[in-house]
């Protein structure tokens, strides 16, 4: 019973850890993008007007204060659901998402590694913690990246079902490389990293937007970079927290 419970304690503080990291990497680095986009949505809404002229118009608004006006104004004129308000709230409850995320992933983590031995340290944390990066954030972004507000996505079924079906497919491949070590197993572990994108993820009947090209990419780039110190966090924390609670692996 000490040792469950001691994996629920190095998750959690892993995940807890990881989680403020996140929100806080978010908040300088992508939420100022998301309400930079927000502008070129709302402003797509009520002009009406193309989307070339609504990226040239909302230039020349006035950054992300205007931008959550102008979301808070649409959302109560067209009467929809509840959403936190701008500031604090939004942050709180990013927060407390990337937080419920950050412990659910650790417990994942642990979970798996103890299955194959345990972590031996913060260093070994470390590379599982990449290994969590490739499964679940590099591998389904090479199909979906990253959106912003006003992009066009394809249905919301088809890329759950891409999603999840490439990170199990890219789980295997790993496992396969790093533990089973053969000729045959190394040869399907390439056929299933590749297989998902020889499928193709769903994508949009047009990929017309009114965020520009260039935002769009570096939020993509930012998202990957956060990612990537979320995991890498989260694995060192996991593997750390683990000799001290459990023991060498």
């Amino acid at each position: 019973m000490d040792y469950f419970r001691n994996i629920v304690v190095v998750a959690a503080i892993a995940g807890i850890v990881a989680g403020i990291g996140m929100t806080i990497a978010q908040q300088l680095v992508t939420v100022p993008m998301i309400l930079k986009a927000e502008v070129f949505e709302e402003q797509s809404a009520l002009d009406g007007s193309s989307p070339a002229n609504a990226a040239g118009e909302a230039v020349h608004d006035h950054g992300a204060q205007a931008g959550a006006r102008a979301h808070d104004h649409h959302a109560h004129d067209h009467g929809e659901g509840w959403s936190p308000a701008d500031g604090i709230e939004r942050t709180a409850f990013t927060l407390l998402a990337n937080v419920v995320t950050g412990v659910g992933f650790a417990l994942l983590l642990v979970a798996a590694s103890e299955l194959l031995g345990g972590l031996a340290g913060w260093r070994q944390g470390m590379l599982w913690g990449l290994a969590g990066f490739v499964i679940f954030t590099l591998a389904p972004g090479l199909g979906l990246a990253p959106e912003l507000p006003a992009m066009p996505a394809a249905e919301l079924g088809a890329r759950q079902i891409w999603w999840a079906g490439t990170v199990v497919s890219t789980a295997l491949a790993l496992w396969l490389l790093f533990y089973v070590k053969s000729l045959p197993a190394t040869v399907l572990a390439f056929v299933l990293l590749i297989a998902p994108h020889v499928i193709g993820a769903p994508q949009p009947t047009s990929h017309e937007s009114p965020v520009p090209e260039n935002l769009h990419h570096n939020f993509i780039v930012a998202v990957v970079l956060t990612t990537l110190v979320f995991w890498g966090l989260l694995g060192g924390l996991a593997g750390y927290a683990r000799e001290r609670f459990i023991g060498h692996a």
